[in-house]
């Protein structure tokens, strides 16, 4: 029987259909809108996420001529962190949804990390007080709606991730709960316990009683209404889209590596089922929870990876379409000692610099458009690299790198990675693991598709391997640290 994959990103919605030979029977995709109330802020209408991937889901099953009887179940993907509070009677959120590129709470989290109480207690997650994860934007929402922090108290309210929302709404409101990838994202979940600790939702401020239950990320987690897709449907996995990501590449064993190129970058190595420490500011985060047994990984996140190609395209007009990024940039032999830094909303790892600043280095009367291009393509190369030596002095180097995501279509960008990395680079048949990744736990907690690791289903389209010389590249990478030098505040 078919699987059907919800994915909601950071910029869009999607729906894919698998055969139960991992085939593609359909796809359909949705843009919804972007918020930026202020200066770092971003925010997403919750509901109109939530109807995009209704939308998404019904298109899809009309496309491949399916019914909802015909459905094995639905696996969900999501941009994490990302975090919504609503009403738990009427299911009216209390305010736009906070994104996880969101960086209102800076300051919150340079007071907390003065503080070795604080640091200590955060070590139980994983992860860094920064405010890229969930627990001080769930704080500012408290905080900041009028009477949002009473009624939480008097439990009128209830609050989770994109993907607790969906399947709440997807369940018209019977399920309130998420997976332990994504409650690993929060800054409220002790990722070795494997529950929410009380401590640090005192510490954040963020009462546990409106957070969701924490469940395996494969599990069957309620059914939706029928009216939605004309039948109900199993919902039988959820996951973090970076995690799901891993599984739809097959890095499901210690040492694998992949990275999503997408809206931000994310590069994720597993390590088995020991959480590994970073000291160079990788996270620890969880990897999968399957039938009570749970696996980790290392990641490292960059923030803008794809927004510097729309940039390019919406904000400076050098390039009409995406695709086009490539071949600019290979209209030239180099970028001439330009470099684009683009902390449009900060630094992410290994800098983790909340008040970085996005700029153009090294312009001269002969930069021209193709040298800017160049240089946002470029940029992304760098700090991937940047990436790959924290991991590398961590202890877990990256001897291969599997790719996917909108970006790792760009051949050019692709080719320029592995000159930098000096490993190979592996681009999948399929660039949209993230949603294969969902329906492929779906698929095997159906009985569809076989345990992980026993069978793959990865199909490998092209490797790129190093063809600049690596002291080109060497210059290149070390030009690129003195300018993000200029930016760090």
């Amino acid at each position: 029987m078919p699987v059907l994959a919800l994915d909601a990103g950071t910029t869009s919605t999607r729906a894919m259909i698998f055969a139960d030979d991992g085939a593609v029977l359909a796809q359909v995709q949705k843009p919804f809108g972007q918020h930026f109330p202020a200066d770092g802020w971003v925010e997403h209408d919750a509901d109109e996420i939530f109807a995009a991937t209704v939308a998404c889901g019904r298109e899809a099953l009309a496309a491949a001529g399916l019914t909802a009887n015909d459905v094995a179940g639905i696996g969900i993907a999501v941009q994490r962190e990302t975090v919504v509070v609503w009403d738990r009677a009427t299911g009216a959120p209390v305010q736009r949804a906070i994104v996880w590129q969101d960086r209102r709470t800076a300051d919150r989290c340079r007071v907390l990390a003065s503080d070795p109480a604080a640091v200590e207690l955060v070590g139980r997650t994983g992860l860094l007080l920064d405010p890229y994860f969930s627990a001080t934007k769930l704080a500012w929402i408290l905080d900041e709606v009028p009477g949002a922090r009473a009624r939480a108290d008097k439990g009128e309210l209830l609050a989770g991730t994109i993907d607790t929302w969906l399947l709440w709404k997807l369940t018209g409101g019977r399920v309130h709960a998420t997976d332990a990838t994504n409650a690993s994202r929060t800054l409220l979940f002790d990722i070795y316990r494997q529950q929410w600790d009380e401590e640090l939702c005192v510490l954040f401020g963020v009462p546990s009683s409106i957070l969701p239950v924490v469940r395996d990320s494969a599990d069957d987690f309620g059914s939706t209404t029928p009216g939605l897709f004309g039948a109900p449907i199993m919902v039988r996995a959820m996951v973090g889209d970076q995690q799901a990501g891993a599984v739809g590449q097959d890095c499901v064993a210690p040492g694998e590596a992949k990275a999503t190129y997408g809206t931000g970058c994310f590069v994720l190595v597993h390590t088995g089922d020991a959480a590994r420490v970073s000291r160079h500011r990788l996270l620890g985060t969880v990897a999968l929870r399957l039938a009570g047994v749970v696996t980790y990984a290392l990641e490292g996140s960059i923030f803008n990876a794809g927004t510097v190609v729309q940039w390019l395209r919406d904000q400076l007009g050098l390039i009409e379409h995406a695709a086009q990024s490539a071949t600019v940039a290979a209209s030239i032999r180099s970028s001439e000692g330009v470099y684009c830094i683009p902390a449009f909303t900060g630094l992410g790892a290994p800098w983790w610099d909340p008040d970085a600043r996005a700029a153009l280095i090294g312009l001269t009367r002969d930069s021209g458009r193709a040298h800017i291009v160049r240089a946002a393509l470029e940029s992304v190369a760098y700090q991937t690299r940047d990436l790959a030596s924290a991991f590398g002095e961590d202890g877990v180097p990256l001897r291969a790198l599997r790719v996917d995501g909108g970006m790792a279509a760009n051949d050019w960008l692709m080719q320029t990675l592995a000159d930098q990395l000096r490993i190979p680079v592996e681009r999948p048949a399929v660039l949209e693991t993230t949603a294969w990744g969902a329906a492929r736990l779906a698929g095997m907690h159906a009985g569809i598709y076989p345990p992980l690791g026993e069978q793959g289903f990865r199909r490998v389209e092209r490797t790129f391997k190093p063809q600049e010389k690596a002291a080109v590249s060497e210059a290149q990478h070390d030009g690129w640290l003195k300018a993000i030098a200029r930016v760090r505040s």
